[in-house]
């Protein structure tokens, strides 16, 4: 396959996994928090992990912001993992609220106490596929992947979510947007079939 990734380092995680995961579907990555190496992407990743505030911060300090929105605008395909699919969306409300790349419309907001379940929403769940995509070729409806959150996205927009999970509520834990992609699961930390969502958008996307 011999295809290039940007990896984005916000410097608010470990993004070896995330790396390591690329690589064994056979791609070339680069890791950075260089704009000017961003801007010069044929495809990227921005992984996430921690609390949304803090992230954007890390984003903003380096310019990676705006980096990111330039790339989007050229048409070149993107995929947020977790706090980054979060990051797509125009507010999050974690740490207080706090602005996001406002790529996709819609806001982040922290599971209900009301709900009758435990929070982080950690561990395995099923994805259910809402639409044919590209991202989830080769995917059956129905497929576990493992989730680490305390927040979900409430998109605005629901031709944005082209998957959902149930967990106390139903939301969306894939959405797309022309060339922006996003998964809130851990696609590095879901075996088999994380790799063949890595894969997808390496070489179907």
């Amino acid at each position: 396959m011999n295809k290039d990734i940007i990896l984005i380092d916000a410097g608010t995680g470990n993004l070896r996994s995330v790396q390591k995961a690329l690589e064994s579907v056979g791609v070339k990555v680069e890791r950075t928090d260089d704009p000017q190496k961003v801007l010069s992407a044929k495809k990227v990743v921005l992984p996430g992990v921690g609390a949304f505030g803090d992230f954007m911060s890390g984003i903003k300090a380096k310019r990676l912001d705006v980096a990111v929105k330039q790339v989007v605008e050229r048409d070149v395909p993107m995929l947020g993992i977790c706090v980054g699919m979060q990051a797509l969306f125009e507010i999050g409300e974690e740490m207080g609220e706090h602005e996001g790349l406002g790529l996709l419309k819609g806001t982040v907001v922290r599971f209900a106490d009301s709900l009758s379940v435990k929070v982080p929403h950690t561990g395995w769940n099923q994805v259910r596929v809402k639409k044919d995509a590209s991202l989830f070729s080769q995917i059956q409806d129905g497929a576990y992947v493992y989730f680490n959150h305390s927040y979900y996205c409430q998109a605005s927009d629901h031709t944005d979510v082209i998957a959902e999970v149930d967990y106390g509520i139903r939301y969306a834990c894939s959405v797309r947007r022309e060339n922006v992609f996003g998964v809130q699961f851990h696609p590095e930390k879901s075996q088999a079939v994380g790799l063949q969502i890595l894969k997808n958008f390496v070489e179907a996307v």
